[in-house]
């Protein structure tokens, strides 16, 4: 609900979710150390390609131009920045969906090397969420790699969002520093901004998954290997290796096969009717498989 308020006579409607997400935003920005705001000027933005380029590698592909972001600013698009005193340590880009969808598509965010770990993600993304909601956009939708462990805890578990569909080799192979000519199979997922889990997430509370009833329907050997077992009914958890990122350069095959794996159980899970329901710290997705 939202309430009337007067400023020097005149009625001004207030929303409390909008207020709370506000208020998120800006404590995660204190703890992060950083401030958070838009990002218009046309030299901020060649900062933000360069950041960009600092974090996936300068390739033949460049993540985003400067042209690219002019005009998605021009059109009223989103483009954020986190700032430790005047250098950028941070960007999110994103873009609105069809009118009917309300939603704003978040395309890329990164976080310089040095600021990792410091909680720079979490306060843009809590910018992003209170920039969409005071905009009168309900919910945010991104992509992420299924294999990286501490991206689908940082969007599961510390964001609230949810992963609704597995997309195969979503944006063909990409040669970055990062991805190393690997598969680009993505989850998607859906922040829903208002959402209660969502808000309790926001305001460092985020939802506790209980996995112990759940049937391991693909495991990690001691050798660090994926290994299949029996999907069943019920609750079914899979295992991402702890570094694959590491192991694309080190282990490319394994790397690989786990990239299969994942595909083969994460997505037909989900292809079947099954449901995310969160991600434990240890390096398991959580499914619920209806019978």
């Amino acid at each position: 609900m939202t309430r009337a308020e007067d400023h020097g006579g005149l009625r001004v409607l207030a929303d409390p979710v909008l207020d709370r997400a506000t208020a998120a935003a800006e404590a995660a920005a204190l703890t992060a150390g950083v401030t958070v705001r838009e990002i218009r000027e046309l030299t901020e933005l060649e900062e933000v390609v360069r950041l960009y380029a600092a974090i996936w590698g300068n390739g033949t592909n460049p993540q985003v131009t400067v042209e690219l972001l002019r005009a998605l600013t021009k059109a009223g698009n989103y483009v954020g920045g986190a700032f430790a005193g005047d250098r950028l340590v941070g960007a999110c880009v994103g873009f609105f969906h069809a009118p009917s969808e309300d939603a704003l598509h978040s395309h890329i965010a990164g976080v310089s090397r040095d600021g990792i770990g410091r909680g720079i993600g979490f306060a843009l993304k809590l910018h992003q969420r209170s920039w969409a909601l005071g905009r009168g956009v309900s919910e945010v939708a991104w992509t992420f790699d299924p294999l990286i462990r501490r991206n689908a805890y940082f969007n599961l578990v510390k964001l609230g969002a949810r992963a609704d569909e597995y997309l195969p080799n979503f944006y063909g192979a990409m040669t970055d520093a990062i991805n190393g000519g690997d598969d680009s199979d993505r989850l998607l997922v859906r922040w829903r901004l208002a959402d209660p889990a969502v808000m309790a997430a926001c305001e460092g509370m985020p939802h506790a998954v209980d996995t112990g009833a759940a049937v391991v329907a693909l495991g990690i050997s001691d050798a660090g290997a994926p290994v299949a077992g029996p999907p069943g009914d019920g609750m079914c958890l899979v295992a991402v290796p702890p570094d694959v990122e590491g192991l694309r350069v080190r282990q490319p095959a394994l790397a690989r096969a786990w990239r299969t794996a994942v595909r083969e159980t994460l997505g037909a899970l989900l292809s079947d009717g099954g449901r995310i329901t969160g991600f434990d710290r240890a390096g398991w997705y959580v499914v619920r498989r209806e019978q």
